[in-house]
């Protein structure tokens, strides 16, 4: 199998691109590297973050790790339910989540349900902890992406435009997400077969990236509770909301071709929008402290 990875109009070529690497017998893949190192650099932006806001530091550490344990598990969960076609002939697989099978958008919900619980127990502003507890996800998801990226999935429909990707054919990760048009134009380089793609990993991460630099621009300006997660909200939907649409391999709500993914986007650009407008003119911070917290 060719591990090469090509992005011919921007001239780059990556040589042996692996999946993973072997501790002994063992096989670690990247993607499960990548994901953990989104979650320790994450928390410890939080962690800062929460600090810099006046939050008990053991507090939110304590947050932080029942709700990645809470995420990983929703991802998982919303995975199975959308691709149960896949599962029910064998249930007991869907526990393997080292075939593969996490979806951020369950884990989001999760998470923010369980933040919810927990801010609540704690008798902390749910808001005020979803403004800095949302950071992680972000950050998560800026690395998380990268993990798609060794494992060839998660790419979009067939294009010969400025980012194209070539992906050796045989490296595809599920070779139902190869289309009919990507196999009318496969591309022969070296005696090795590509298909050409649209990198949505890369677009996602590149999206993500932008609205962090935002948010961090603008965190400090915020004149009330919740502006962080709700500008989360609907700039990160309205992004998935179009990346969702250019990708190929989409969970499809059930007996419908529409894009579960897509869908909930659209909810959280509207939800969104329509809380962050209601508690900006509602709940407006008062003081200097609460507006630089």
């Amino acid at each position: 199998m060719n591990t090469s990875i090509i992005f011919p109009n921007l001239h780059i070529t990556l040589d042996n691109v692996g999946k993973g690497f072997y501790i002994g017998s063992f096989f670690i893949a990247f993607y499960g590297v990548i994901i953990a190192i989104g979650m320790l650099v994450g928390v410890g932006f939080i962690l800062k973050e929460a600090k810099r806001v006046g939050f008990d530091e053991d507090s939110f550490l304590d947050i932080c790790i029942i709700t990645i344990i809470v995420g990983v598990i929703g991802a998982r969960i919303y995975y199975v339910i959308f691709a149960w076609d896949y599962y029910k002939d064998n249930p007991i697989s869907a526990l393997n989540i080292r075939q593969g099978g996490l979806a951020i958008y369950g884990g989001v919900l999760a998470g923010i349900a369980c933040v919810y619980i927990l801010s609540k127990r704690k008798k902390l502003d749910f808001l005020k902890v979803m403004d800095v507890a949302i950071f992680g996800v972000i950050i998560g998801q800026i690395f998380g992406r990268w993990g798609n990226f060794f494992n060839r999935e998660v790419f979009g429909q067939y294009t010969d435009g400025l980012f194209a990707m070539l992906l050796p054919i045989d490296a595809i990760r599920s070779q139902s997400d190869v289309t009919t048009e990507m196999l009318a134009n496969l591309v022969q380089i070296d005696g090795v077969t590509y298909i050409s793609v649209h990198p949505t990993f890369l677009y996602e991460s590149l999206w993500n990236l932008a609205l962090l630099i935002f948010l961090l621009l603008t965190r400090k300006k915020k004149t009330f509770n919740g502006y962080v997660f709700f500008t989360y909200l609907i700039v990160y939907g309205a992004g998935r909301f179009w990346i969702e649409g250019v990708r190929t391999d989409q969970l499809k709500l059930w007996g419908t071709n529409l894009a579960v993914s897509q869908l909930i986007a659209a909810v959280c650009i509207v939800l969104g929008s329509g809380l962050f407008f209601y508690y900006k003119k509602n709940h407006p911070l008062s003081t200097p402290q609460e507006i630089n917290s």
